[in-house]
């Protein structure tokens, strides 16, 4: 016979594998359309990508260990680079040339896939701390140290591009 203990461990069981498999379909259904979407206003919303170099080196390091990680692990740091590429973006603008509208577009479709990558994963467990250090170098290293000048923030495009492509590799491994 169950216990009233028993019987709310298994209800809990039963609710986070649902949570899993929702989060699953909402991955596998939603999250490469969201992507492609994002990517294509990235690309259209100002000129060409510069080829200028950002004086923050792109973190493969941090990449590599999560194409093979537990899948709720790549959610997260998938979700936590969203998180930071969407703070980068809440700085100053004034210098910034790109269509506002598309840009917008940008930031909301952003915002709704880290929404629901969010309610995928347990707020339990810590960020990756070497990602948010990263961005934040980002931050400092480009953005404030160059005066969030329009070049400035055309890096800051191309690494968010690089970003978001790359987290795309191991979506493609996921299905």
């Amino acid at each position: 016979m169950y216990t009233m203990q028993s019987w709310t461990c298994i209800f809990l069981i039963i609710c986070s594998m649902q949570s899993v498999c929702h989060c699953c379909d909402w991955i596998r259904h939603h999250y490469g359309h969201l992507s492609a979407e994002y990517l294509s206003l990235l690309d259209q919303m100002g000129g060409n990508i510069t080829e200028q170099d950002a004086p923050v080196f792109f973190p493969e390091s941090l990449y590599r260990p999560i194409d093979d990680a537990k899948f709720e692990d790549q959610v997260r740091f998938r979700n936590e680079t969203i998180y930071q590429i969407t703070k980068l973006f809440d700085g100053n603008m004034k210098s910034v040339t790109w269509d506002k509208k598309k840009l917008d577009n940008f930031l909301n479709i952003l915002e709704r896939q880290f929404e629901n990558l969010k309610s995928c994963v347990s707020p339990a467990k810590i960020p990756e701390r070497r990602l948010k250090r990263y961005f934040k170098n980002l931050n400092r290293m480009v953005l404030r140290k160059m005066n969030y000048s329009a070049l400035a923030w055309e890096l800051i495009r191309k690494e968010t591009k690089h970003h978001l492509e790359r987290l795309d590799i191991f979506q493609a491994k996921i299905h």
